[in-house]
């Protein structure tokens, strides 16, 4: 179990930054995946204006399960029902390995910062300050 990118980090012998937290957001009612690097938080004020929203909170832990399909602490960023409109933290690309959940909380994969982009149809995005 990790419960926080810096668990999983410790865990993988990786820099907590390299770890992709895939959050998941709604975005006036939209869901929204903020994959974001471990050493971040999510400005939910930066992330409304990329896209347009009025109000971009977080997700309940219920609506994180009805749009993913996954648990919390374990949400990937692919293998959803529906692909969800996503931003990916430009930050995860000063990284050669990026480790993401895996759609469950006890298992993560390698990638890389182009393959987040390319499996998700993410847009490339400053989301924190």
């Amino acid at each position: 179990p990790a419960p926080t990118a810096a668990a999983a980090a410790a865990q993988l012998g990786c820099d907590v930054g390299a770890i992709a937290n895939s959050l998941v957001f709604s975005a006036d009612g939209t869901p929204l995946l903020v994959l974001t690097s471990g050493a971040h938080r999510v400005d939910t004020v930066q992330v409304a204006e990329l896209v347009d929203a009025q109000h971009v909170t977080r997700a309940t832990p219920e609506f994180v399960r009805e749009v993913t399909g996954q648990p919390i602490g374990g949400v990937a960023p692919i293998g959803h029902p529906e692909p969800l409109r996503t931003l990916v933290d430009v930050w995860l690309f000063t990284f050669d390995t990026v480790w993401a959940a895996a759609g469950h909380p006890h298992t993560v994969f390698p990638t890389t910062y182009d393959e987040l982009l390319r499996i998700t149809g993410g847009i490339p995005a400053e989301v924190s300050q």
